[in-house]
């Protein structure tokens, strides 16, 4: 169920008639500015209790709760069991608030389906089977190479604890509202992307999701795992990065991610 122009552009023409009369705005339109900033909140800090997003926003609980009830009727996001790392402590597990497909198409997708038109050509030329998945492949790796050569520079600038920051930081100038932070239990960071411009096309060619990982392994100089993609219904896309020893060599291209876990959970 698609919001009738989506979310952004309802909150631009609002924003827009305000600035033609410089009247105050009626209710019904402060509830929507609201509720917007309750989406982006989700699309920029991934899965969020209504606790969370209470704080962010510096709205009371159960203020949050209505325009999240709101939000669930709409179809733009719904509510998940949060996930627990190590032991679970008592009581019922916290809910957290994700975006679902439809509330992630009014922030900038609407490329999507011509990108999977684009690969699903590029396939279909190449050959069925192996073939056409090796040229989506290579169109992939192109793609995902320019992106990180544009990275590049911001990263290999940083100090070695914080190019995963870095990285975060210039994904985010792209859209994909980018964080790191440290890996639960883990000698490691998580590079958590909470928006995926070409979501849908990943979908549908994983090849995307791969590349990206590979790219992702050579700009950090160390063997990366994926462990969660918005494109296989996750609400975040998760890269775990291992600390690298010092003076260890940069991985390999060929093993820095595999077809079998780049593209998917693999829990």
């Amino acid at each position: 169920m698609k919001t009738s122009g989506g979310l952004h552009e309802r909150q631009e023409r609002r924003t827009a008639a305000t600035a033609a009369d410089g009247s105050a705005l009626s209710a019904p339109e402060e509830q929507l500015g609201t509720r917007q900033r309750v989406a982006r909140s989700i699309l920029d800090h991934g899965p969020s209790t209504a606790a969370e997003l209470a704080v962010r926003l510096e709205l009371t609980q159960a203020a949050v709760r209505r325009h999240l009830d709101a939000l669930v009727g709409e179809g733009v996001v719904e509510p998940r069991e949060k996930r627990v790392y190590g032991s679970r402590g008592r009581g019922r597990p916290a809910k957290v608030f994700t975006l679902t497909d439809s509330g992630r198409d009014a922030f900038d997708q609407s490329y999507d389906e011509l990108a999977v038109e684009a690969l699903r050509w590029i396939a279909q030329s190449a050959g069925d089977g192996e073939r056409g998945g090796a040229a989506v492949l290579a169109f992939a790796r192109a793609r995902a190479k320019a992106q990180a050569e544009r990275y590049r520079p911001a990263v290999e600038q940083a100090a070695s604890d914080r190019r995963t920051e870095a990285l975060a930081e210039a994904l985010s100038r792209d859209g994909y509202a980018a964080t790191a932070r440290a890996a639960p239990a883990s000698a490691g960071e998580q590079l958590c992307q909470h928006h995926c411009p070409v979501a849908h096309a990943a979908e549908r060619f994983p090849q995307l999701c791969e590349a990206e990982t590979e790219a992702f392994s050579q700009l950090l100089g160390t063997h990366v795992q994926r462990l969660a993609t918005l494109a296989h219904g996750d609400g975040v896309c998760t890269t775990f990065v291992p600390d690298r020893p010092p003076g260890a060599p940069a991985p390999s291209t060929k093993t820095t991610a595999s077809s079998r876990t780049a593209g998917r959970n693999p829990a």
